[in-house]
């Protein structure tokens, strides 16, 4: 970076800082807690049994170490190649009408707090608004360090259960949503795409959006013919805009298609996509008759429904990171 002319190349630049802050934000934890902990050893040899004082705060001390050293030990579990990427999050309302629709707003809530926690920065990349109340759909990109290494746990359906705020009888409804979750791949695991196999579309955005959207046929769907997989993009002002965070999205779903491709042939069984509907999800929450979210994989669970809803989501994903690290 102290280069002559580094600064020059603007897209090069980016991903070497992208690159070194992945880096520091590996390295810089470990370094200080070994400096810590090299400062609690020499004080210990200096402790007398009289001096009461420094042995409360000798202890105060190591209990913090011993946290981030349990944090530093759980980072390990984040091995996989593309743990460190960004993550592009899709929500899809399933089997409920406008309950679920409803859920799937609630999600995009949730996943807009964790990220907001964890200083990740969110980006509304396509959206389809409900017919009566919240969304058919979603897809959003999260930027940061780690970010998919840790929502990757989120991948399922997710089912609800509470009193319906649309039921003028204050029945008891049960709604699901799915959650897709795939990397954001970076240039150096190009996927490569022939024009020839790509259907680009145009069309006018629908929902809110700024002075030029709504206004223009500038959102951009894209379709890879011969997978038919799909992606699009309705948030930047123009066209070409558009085409290129589409282009970005769709090369992340072939490379997360084709990883899935492999691990399937090696497994020699199906994809565990599941149907969005009863008993396929991964988390339970229920507000109704009592608060309670369980994890149907891991089995943890806890009573204080509020907070996982507005985006405590870390002792899930801990909890799901190390049964997976199990099998």
């Amino acid at each position: 970076m102290s280069e002559p002319g580094f600064w020059d190349n603007a897209e090069h630049s980016t991903k070497i800082v992208k690159t070194l802050k992945n880096l520091k934000s590996t390295v810089e934890p470990w370094e200080a807690s070994d400096k810590k902990f090299q400062e609690l050893r020499e004080l210990v040899a200096l402790l007398k049994d009289d001096d009461q004082d420094l042995v409360q705060d000798l202890s105060n001390d190591f209990n913090i170490l011993l946290a981030a050293t349990d944090k530093l030990e759980f980072q390990v579990l984040l091995g996989a190649p593309l743990d460190k990427n960004s993550v592009i999050l899709s929500i899809n309302a399933g089997a409920g009408g406008t309950e679920s629709c409803d859920w799937a707003q609630i999600l995009l809530r949730m996943y807009e707090r964790y990220a907001q926690n964890h200083d990740y920065r969110v980006a509304v990349i396509d959206i389809l608004p409900g017919e009566e109340a919240g969304i058919k759909n979603v897809t959003l990109l999260i930027e940061g360090s780690y970010a998919y290494g840790y929502l990757k746990a989120e991948r399922g359906v997710h089912r609800l259960v509470r009193i319906s705020p649309f039921d003028a009888n204050k029945r008891r409804h049960t709604s699901f949503a799915s959650v897709d979750v795939i990397p954001e791949i970076e240039e150096e695991l190009e996927v490569k795409l022939e024009e020839k196999d790509l259907r680009v579309d145009v069309y006018r955005a629908k929902g809110a959006g700024g002075q030029s959207v709504n206004t223009t046929d500038s959102a951009v769907r894209i379709t890879h013919l011969p997978t038919g997989i799909v992606a699009q993009c309705q948030n930047e002002r123009s066209q070409h805009q558009n085409k290129q965070t589409a282009l970005k999205i769709l090369k992340s779903r072939i490379y997360e298609a084709e990883q899935e491709k492999k691990i399937a042939q090696l497994k020699q069984q199906d994809s565990d996509k599941k149907r969005i509907e009863w008993g396929s999800q991964i988390r339970s929450y229920v507000l109704h008759p009592y608060n309670l979210v369980k994890d149907h994989r891991t089995d943890f669970e806890t009573g204080d429904s509020g907070k996982v809803l507005d985006g405590g989501l870390d002792e899930f994903i801990e909890a799901f990171l190390k049964f997976s690290a199990k099998k």
